[in-house]
């Protein structure tokens, strides 16, 4: 975890102008390194291949259902650790670290990360997201 968040400092210290790095290295070590955890998601995307591979009709549609599956699996460990009274939020700091966390925990060049989950002990309630309105992103058709 620890380390992990440090992948992702040292990274972006070479990316962004001193001035604004102070602030994101007190977002990361005040939010995201100060939780208890973080769980990395990858995609392998050798299964992936195996599948378009086997089934050429569908060989588009699966890198889209990996994500919708990678997803679910997101969906259902953010609402596991909710039920845990822990609070979790997803972030995407790669492709920019990828590199360095394959490399440290020597992983196969197939895994594709996709997300990271730092999750811990909630110590206030998120802030307000506005949306646009419900009947303008979701329609319900009925015969």
């Amino acid at each position: 975890h620890k380390k992990l968040w440090n992948i992702v400092k040292s990274t972006l210290k070479e990316l962004v102008s001193a001035e604004d790095f102070d602030r994101t290295e007190a977002k990361i070590d005040g939010c995201f390194a100060a939780g208890h955890g973080t769980v990395l998601y990858f995609e392998d995307t050798s299964v992936v291949k195996k599948l378009q591979e086997a089934f050429p009709s569908y060989k588009d549609n699966f890198p889209i259902w990996s994500h919708h599956t990678s997803a679910m699996h997101q969906f259902a460990v953010w609402t596991m650790l909710e039920d845990l009274g822990l609070g979790a939020s997803l972030q995407h700091y790669n492709p920019l670290i990828d590199e360095e966390v394959r490399r440290t925990w020597n992983l196969p060049e197939e895994w594709q990360l996709v997300a990271q989950m730092p999750f811990g002990t909630p110590t206030g309630e998120p802030g307000e997201k506005s949306f646009e309105d419900m009947d303008k992103r979701f329609k319900v058709f009925r015969s």
